[in-house]
This record gives C-alpha cells, sequence and structure tokens, in this order.
C-alpha cells in the first residue's frame, strides 16, 4: 500500500526541529508578549486543537465533514449551560462532561454518516450540522441567535486548594498549551496504533479493508466519535476564553476554517494542522487589518499554497528534505 503524498507519517529531521523551535517559542512567548497577543495565541492554540480533530477524520480517515464544527459548539454550550450567573463552575467535572457530550453528539450523527460514502457523506454530515445550528439559533430557551454568555472561566480547586487560576491570562495560555501537546501525542500515537493503521488503511483503499474482514463503519464511527469529542475539548476552552458562544460556532464557516486550516498545514500528521491553524489565524488578522473583503485575499493565499505545495506549509520543509536526499544519492 503506497500512502498518499498529502500524507508525511514519519516527519523529517528538518520537520521535528521547527516543531521543537515552534514549542520553545511557545513556552517563553508570555514573558515576552503583550495581553492582547497572548490572548490571540491562545485562540490560535485552541483552533490548532480543532483542527487536529478534524485532521484525524480528513487526514488520516479520508472523510471529509462539512459540519465538525457542531462538535465544538455543543461543548461550548454545554459549559454555558453548567455555569451558573454568579458562580464558577469546577473543571474537574465540566471538562469531560462537555467533551463527552461532545462525543456522544458526534456518536449519534456518526451512527447515521459513516454508512454514507464520497458527496453523499460530504452533504450528510453538513445537514446534521445545519440541523444543530438552527436548534440552538431558533430556540430562546437554548440561548436563539443573540447566544450566551459565560460569567466565569472554570474553576481549577481541588478540595479548596487551587493548584492554578484560570481566570489569569497566561495560567490560561500555559493550561490550552499543555491541552495541544497532550492531543498531539495522543494522536500521533493512535496514528501509529492498529486502529490508526486500520484507519489509513480505510483512506486508501476502503473496498481492501472490508475484503480482508475488518468492520470498516466502526471504525470509522470511532473516528468520528473520537474526532467528535476533540472538537468539544476545543469548543470547550473557546466558550472558556471568549466568555461568550453562539450559534455561529456550528455554522458551516468553522468547520471551512478547519479544512482550509489542515491543508494549508498539511493533511494526516497532525503537525500540519497546529501549523495551519497558527498560520490561518494570523493570516485572518492581517487580512482583516488590511481590508474589509479580506476572504478574497485568504482565498488566494489558500489557492496559492495548493499550487505550489500541494502537501502543506508543513510539507514543504519535509520535501526540500528528501528532494535534498535524493539529490546527494544521485551525486553518490
Amino acid at each position: 500500500m503506497s500512502t498518499p503524498r498529502a500524507n508525511i507519517e514519519v516527519l523529517p529531521r528538518s520537520v521535528q526541529f521547527a516543531l521543537a523551535l515552534g514549542l520553545a517559542a511557545l513556552l517563553l512567548f508570555p514573558v515576552v508578549g503583550s495581553d492582547f497577543y497572548v490572548q490571540m495565541v491562545t485562540r490560535m492554540m485552541i483552533m490548532a486543537i480543532f483542527a487536529m480533530s478534524l485532521d484525524l477524520l480528513q487526514g488520516v480517515t479520508g472523510l471529509v465533514s462539512l459540519g465538525h464544527a457542531a462538535y465544538f459548539g455543543v461543548a461550548g454550550y454545554a459549559l454555558a449551560f453548567l455555569t451558573p450567573a454568579d458562580a464558577p463552575v469546577s473543571l474537574w467535572w465540566t471538562l469531560p462532561l462537555a467533551v463527552a457530550g461532545a462525543a456522544l453528539a458526534a456518536l449519534v450523527i456518526g451512527f447515521f454518516v459513516v454508512r454514507t460514502h464520497g458527496i453523499y457523506f460530504i452533504m450528510v454530515t453538513m445537514a446534521f450540522a445545519q440541523m444543530v445550528f438552527y436548534l440552538f439559533f431558533d430556540n430562546k430557551a437554548l440561548g436563539g441567535s443573540d447566544g450566551l454568555y459565560i460569567n466565569f472561566r472554570p474553576d481549577a480547586s481541588i478540595f479548596g486548594w487551587l493548584p492554578f487560576d484560570l481566570e489569569g491570562r497566561k495560567t490560561f495560555y500555559y493550561f490550552t498549551l499543555a491541552l495541544v501537546v497532550i492531543v498531539y501525542m495522543l494522536l500521533r500515537r493512535l496514528l501509529w496504533s492498529p486502529l490508526g493503521r486500520a484507519l489509513a488503511g480505510i483512506r486508501i483503499n476502503e473496498h481492501r479493508m472490508r475484503a480482508m474482514g475488518f468492520g470498516t463503519q466502526g471504525y470509522k464511527l470511532t473516528a468520528f466519535t473520537v474526532a467528535g469529542a476533540l472538537a468539544g475539548l476545543a469548543g470547550y476552552l473557546w466558550g472558556a476564553q471568549t466568555g461568550y458562544v453562539n450559534p455561529e460556532l456550528m455554522g458551516f464557516h468553522m468547520s471551512a476554517h478547519a479544512i482550509m486550516m489542515i491543508i494549508l498545514g498539511g493533511m494526516g500528521n497532525f503537525a500540519g494542522a497546529i501549523v495551519g491553524a497558527f498560520a490561518f489565524e494570523y493570516l485572518l488578522h492581517v487580512f482583516k487589518d488590511i481590508t474589509k473583503h479580506w476572504q478574497l485575499l485568504m482565498g488566494g493565499f489558500i489557492v496559492l499554497v495548493v499550487v505550489a505545495a500541494p502537501r502543506g506549509l508543513l510539507g514543504m520543509l519535509g520535501q526540500r528534505r528528501t528532494g535534498k536526499a535524493q539529490e546527494d544519492s544521485h551525486h553518490g
């Protein structure tokens, strides 16, 4: 089985070095960055978790979902409903509960959508997400189109002892960074597990996997549920950081943004999703400052990257390394 060019499962040394450098920069950033930029980079890291969750579906399993933002929004709303108006709520039970809620939503929706293939899969995921969107948008009891405010960030205290205070911007930054690293390491481990190998096999040739005796629907449903849970983690963090959730979080444009992030960074290795999320959010910030028609600039840039670097921004590093190695072998 040959893997598609878009999938860089083995990270070249140059890419590993770049990622280590990036992690060091993120660890040091709050020391030198202003509060505004600390908030901005925190948002980038939240979107990196969201992009990695979709990459498990799209880059690893080969399932393109246009409704992934539904699980992101469900967990954000879960935090909003669980947080009282006059006091913070405990991090230790609301985080697992919000993630479990997003996973349950993904499991229920996934039960129906994994039975479809190709364009039908794409359209059904979008249809379910639109249903969830309008459920919240048209329902005043769920906040309606105005959304809901979250007055306090979750409280991390354990029996009266407070290990860290998420109300502090820098503390919340490092908490988010820790979760980015944990999610990345878990997904990389999953990539090389029997489940990850089976998902990669489904992406390459699902008919052959079925012929070999694999229950491909079960594997796809597992990937769909795990991806939904991780999207929920990102949605919870988004709600905690911004203090506000609205139905737009579940909208089509949020799912489209995540797809653009993984295309921009490079699909199938999770590091590409992180790079793509940072690049996309930074470009969004820059283009919005330049013009109100920022979508034109962003669309043009994405097209340019797809044409010039089909494996994404991270793939360019790996490609250079591979090209150099091949050149050296030819000379040898």
